[in-house]
């Protein structure tokens, strides 16, 4: 085993026979351990900042790089040439909307007034001609702010980076967007002047109502080039910076008025202006008046024309102007029936929506009504919707008949289904023996057109719809004959003007001319000529004048004019879809309400509400349109040189008898509603 070692004795007697130190030795000798400590980790904490800094650069330089590398191609997003416009006219030349990134004129700094520059940028960023694109005091300021508010109530990006917001990037906010933004703003303010940045951001910034620009703004708000604004109206424009539709002068003028007030404040803060100019500004400047047509409604028709523009000339490249087939009255009168009738009985008939359309036996559009309120849904529900038509698609199964044998007198029996699948029912489960096709249509009974339906084929009455212009996936099932299959009331109106015309096929249209402001013409519509049969004449006429029957006895006398006009009504399953469509001899007009979320309604039938809606637009339009008659609708309703209608006394006693409930002359009574609303399926 290894002998056990012991230290030295002479290194223990030197330590006991060191000098003891004094006590101010001592804490001098403390206090220098202690410094030394104290270096030690101040040394350490330096190093690890300096470590810590340095991975903080490197990964904040990998961060930037990665953004850089994201962001668009600076030297293409970099013009700023003026983009495309879309002027809409209607067909009186009246302006209708306006789309496009910029409606104004291009303005050189040297022509906007110095008083909208030194507004905008007492509101906006009064160090602008200053900073490099990034305003570090601003920035601060605004961090302040917010920590003492709680929440975000000040922004700290200048006009440069909101240019670079408006020239390159998207408007979600997000820590990447916000990186990109600064960087951007400092590669615009390396490459522009002041006054050049300042120049692209007036001309392109949002000013609400579809104004892009300063210049488009004067225009819009106050009918002149913005080289003749005063200070007023310029407070009036820099205060829709913050919320252009909140503080717009057209929607809000209480708001604008008050916002102005605080640009003019900023701008005497600023040391713009004096105090008494501003106090002697307090009135807002009057608005031009709104063009007719210029409600929110012809949003619906124009949006529809835009989304075509494509097809006929590709993606515009020049400021476009569109002439259209809309005539604003017509218009008008529309969007106020639907208006008008849904306020009277929407609530409590449980009917949230509405929608109508106006056209020409040749397709062109006149009035087009997408919905109840464009501007709480922008959802088009005559061109997008598609919804069960319940009897308003009878008349195509009653055209099938007549085109293949039938007549108006040919006698059918109305009476009970029960063999099948599929057994319809009348209203009230009432029906009525023998009857001829004119009284079946009139009286809209459910049994005879499910047996035209089943001896004729539903692929036949497919076919005939088809040739008319429905173009939605039709059931080949017997309860089409009802109006099962769903179709857009576009789609409805083009089958009932080729019934209206004689029996021509029409393509729905709006648009009639497309040209640019310097008079080049991109596009013309060809006169339009009724050439493309899609039916037979006679036929057609038969059914015209049976259609008529419906309006003067029948399920549609709500919709009676003083001039002659044939319809039909329609009632989907639980009265969820309400439709009256009809012409006149120079019209046609479809009607449709309903709810979005396709709930039932409380008995609303195609006779009540919609034939009311539809009654009030056709008195207005057959007056208002200018365009002539395709067809003269017989005044007496007399069908018998025409058609051939053959009953003995007997049968007209009693099919007199049968209509005889049905004139109710107020159109919205317990007759009238009771014989619709009760036809199970539909009217």
């Amino acid at each position: 085993m290894a002998k056990k070692t012991t230290p030295p004795k002479k290194a223990k007697t030197t330590r006991s026979k060191a000098k003891p130190q004094s006590p101010t030795r001592k804490k001098a000798t403390v206090k220098k351990r202690a410094s030394g400590k104290k270096k030690s980790i101040l040394g350490r904490l330096f190093k690890w900042a300096f470590v810590t800094g340095l991975w903080a650069a490197i990964i904040m330089g990998g961060v930037l790089a990665y953004y850089a590398s994201e962001l668009p191609d600076i030297a293409e997003s970099a013009s700023f040439e003026r983009q495309s416009s879309i002027t809409i006219l209607d067909v009186r030349g009246e302006v209708l909307a306006r789309y496009g990134e910029i409606k104004g004129n291009s303005v050189d700094i040297a022509d906007i007034p110095p008083h909208l520059i030194q507004a905008v940028m007492a509101i906006e960023d009064r160090r602008f001609y200053s900073h490099f694109g990034i305003d570090l005091l601003g920035l601060a300021r605004a961090m302040i702010v917010n920590i003492q508010a709680g929440g975000v109530v000040q922004g700290g990006s200048t006009i440069t980076q909101q240019l670079a917001k408006n020239l390159f990037l998207s408007h979600e906010r997000t820590l990447k967007r916000k990186i990109q933004e600064a960087m951007l703003a400092i590669w615009l303010e390396h490459e522009l002047s002041k006054d050049e940045i300042m120049s692209a951001y007036l001309n392109r910034v949002y000013l609400g109502s579809g104004s892009y620009g300063v210049d488009a703004a004067a225009m819009l708000y106050f009918d002149k080039p913005v080289k003749d604004i005063t200070l007023r109206e310029s407070a009036i424009i820099a205060g829709l910076l913050k919320a252009p539709s909140r503080y717009s002068p057209r929607r809000n003028p209480n708001l604008a008025n008050e916002r102005a007030d605080v640009v003019l404040a900023a701008m005497v803060d600023a040391g713009y202006i004096t105090d008494a100019q501003a106090k002697g500004l307090s009135n807002i400047p009057p608005l031009p008046p709104q063009k007719p047509g210029s409600a929110n409604s012809v949003r619906y028709f124009t949006d529809w024309v835009v989304d075509g523009l494509d097809d006929l000339i590709g993606t515009p490249e020049t400021d476009l102007v569109i002439e259209t087939t809309l005539v604003s009255d017509i218009q008008d009168a529309a969007k106020n029936a639907i208006q008008n009738n849904l306020a009277q009985y929407g609530t409590d008939l449980e009917v949230g929506q509405g929608a109508a359309i106006v056209m020409a036996h040749d397709g062109a559009v006149i009035a087009l009504v997408g919905g109840r309120d464009y501007n709480r849904s922008q959802f088009n529900r005559i061109t997008q919707a598609r919804r069960q038509p319940g009897s308003s698609f009878k008349p195509l199964v009653y055209l099938t008949a007549l085109e293949n044998g039938f007549t108006p007198a040919s006698q059918i029996m109305d009476e009970k289904i029960t063999t099948g699948r599929y057994r319809p029912e009348n209203f009230g489960d009432k029906y009525y023996g023998m009857v001829n096709l004119e009284t079946a249509l009139t009286l809209s009974l459910n049994t005879v057109s499910y047996q035209l339906m089943k001896d004729l084929g539903p692929q036949s009455v497919i076919e005939t719809a088809r040739r008319l212009g429905i173009i939605s996936p039709l059931e080949a099932d017997l309860s089409l004959a009802l109006g099962s299959s769903s179709i857009s009331p576009l789609e409805l109106a083009t089958a009932y003007a080729a019934i209206a015309n004689g029996g021509y096929g029409v393509f729905p249209y709006a648009i009639t001319k497309i040209r640019d402001d310097d008079g080049r013409t991109y596009f013309k519509r060809p006169d339009q000529t009724l050439t493309r049969r899609v039916a037979d004449e006679r036929a057609i006429r038969q059914l015209q004048v049976m259609m008529q029957n419906v309006v003067e006895n029948g399920t549609g006398q709500r919709a009676r004019q003083a001039f002659p006009v044939g319809g039909k009504t329609g009632t989907s399953q639980d009265s969820r879809d309400a439709w009256f469509a009809g012409f006149s001899d120079k019209l046609v007009a479809v009607v449709w309400t309903g709810n979005d979320d396709n709930s039932p309604t409380k008995g609303v039938t195609g006779g009540s509400i919609p034939a009311g809606i539809w009654s009030e637009i056709m008195r207005d339009a057959q007056y208002k349109f200018q365009g002539r008659a395709s067809f003269g609708l017989s005044q007496n309703y007399d069908l018998k040189g025409l058609i051939g209608r053959l009953l003995t006394p007997a049968q007209e006693q009693s099919e007199q008898s049968r209509h005889a409930p049905y004139h109710n002359n107020a159109g919205f009574g317990a007759d009238d509603q009771r014989h619709e609303s009760s036809q199970r399926y539909n009217d």
